[in-house]
């Protein structure tokens, strides 16, 4: 597996569908839809690339902190 760009969409045999977070020669960070975000070792670990990357890069929103009422 080649090192991917942010954005990227694959389909991981065990998690399923992915978004990449981040990738280099040594790590790949991929945010799952079921599962959340999973790192794994670039060299070996396999996965299907779905979609390629979007022509901006993606906003990572936050969400807000629900506050307790006392």
């Amino acid at each position: 597996m080649q090192v991917l760009s942010e954005g990227q969409t694959i389909r991981h045999d065990q998690y399923g569908l992915g978004t990449v977070t981040e990738s280099n020669t040594e790590r790949t960070t991929i945010d799952f839809d079921n599962h959340g975000v999973k790192k794994f070792v670039t060299s070996i670990w396999v996965a299907e690339l779905v979609g390629e990357p979007p022509a901006d890069r993606p906003v990572r929103r936050r969400g807000r902190r629900k506050t307790v009422k006392k």
